[in-house]
């Protein structure tokens, strides 16, 4: 089976010099992958020759004349650039073309525009992003909202929950995924009027069986693994995701200086090696580049702006292994089934710029 996927190739910090390299390395280890490389044909075609690629028969090019800069205001990017890079891959989901579009473009303007473009499923108030994080069970946990919604009331926390429960649910083939609210605490008198309202709206779908729900965590439960899926708005989840990944490049950079410190400590590491590259590998934070954009009417996913290639291939492994487990189908059916009949009127959505 092939999964067709559309990259904006001119997004994120370094444009083709890494999108390139990404999708040349991908097709090369996953044959059921073909990509629809889209932005300024000659600066594409150019990149694909110095990487002797240019003829490869799974790398197709499409011409955009315009690119959404990281820096780019939303009404830039949703009504003047038209052309752009990002919009005509998200365009390529909704003709079909691909079955999934991978962007390290401006946050808010890929949620923007892929918004306009494929529309929310139906029940959806707003669309949320979700990534996943390393466990201590060896596994991942699922977090979600991370910054696309900064300011939410409790029935937007709820479908959030939804969301996630039906992504893991595909995903990671667990029939009732385990949901934890994030808090300051477990117990139910903690936490804001939001946090409690939520609380109560996913105990009600635990009750009747339609959600898996845990109840309360904290932030270190993250990484213990209590929970497959971890809830919050956009606010909290964009700052704990940027805090864990400076501690992990904090702790990186503070165990290459001490190793290195003297002849002592040199031969430990010496000695450390093979230790030491598989918790590199295990807590690399590169490797949980790929965010999806759930509750659109196709698959989009954000990568890290300033993502290497080796990053950048991780998010379009996200994006394949999405598609070839039917990820979509299996949102838009639970999803239907689970979202509250009665809808609850949207207001203005607050959207982060970066992720």
């Amino acid at each position: 089976m092939t999964i067709k996927i559309s990259i904006d190739c001119m997004g994120g910090d370094h444009g083709p010099s890494v999108t390139i390299p990404a999708a040349i390395s991908f097709v090369k280890h996953e044959p059921e992958a073909e990509l629809i490389l889209v932005g300024l044909e000659d600066v594409i075609r150019a990149e694909l020759k110095k990487h002797k690629a240019d003829t490869h028969p799974r790398l197709s090019v499409l011409h955009a004349s315009e690119q959404v800069t990281m820096d780019d205001p939303l009404e830039v990017a949703l009504r003047r650039k038209k052309d752009s890079s990002m919009r005509v891959a998200i365009e390529q989901v909704k003709s079909g073309a691909a079955q999934a579009s991978v962007s390290a473009g401006n946050t808010a303007a890929l949620m923007a525009v892929s918004r306009y473009v494929l529309k929310t499923m139906s029940g959806v108030d707003r669309p949320a992003i979700c990534s996943i994080l390393p466990n201590q069970k060896n596994g991942p946990t699922y977090m979600l909202d991370l910054g696309a919604n900064v300011d939410c009331e409790p029935h937007h926390l709820h479908q959030f929950a939804i969301m996630g429960s039906v992504l893991v649910s595909a995903m990671e083939g667990i029939a009732r995924p385990t949901i934890g609210l994030l808090n300051v605490g477990t117990e139910d008198i903690k936490g804001n009027e939001v946090v409690k309202l939520t609380s109560k709206l996913l105990q009600a779908d635990h009750e009747r069986g339609a959600l898996n729900f845990y109840g309360n965590v904290e932030g270190n439960d993250i990484f213990k693994g209590t929970t497959d899926i971890v809830v919050c708005d956009g606010f909290v989840g964009n700052v704990t995701l940027k805090a864990i990944e400076g501690l992990a490049r904090l702790m990186k950079d503070v165990l290459t200086t001490e190793f290195k410190r003297n002849p002592i400590t040199m031969l430990g590491a010496l000695i450390a090696r093979g230790a030491l590259k598989a918790i590199g590998n295990r807590l690399n934070p590169s490797r949980y580049n790929g965010a999806s954009l759930l509750g659109l009417r196709g698959l989009v996913f954000k990568s890290h702006g300033s993502a290497d290639a080796y990053s950048f291939e991780w998010a379009l492994r996200r994006a394949f292994d999405a598609a070839k487990n039917d990820v979509q189908a299996h949102l838009a059916s639970l999803i239907a089934e689970l979202m509250p009949r009665t809808p609850v009127p949207d207001e203005p959505t607050s959207t982060s710029s970066t992720i």
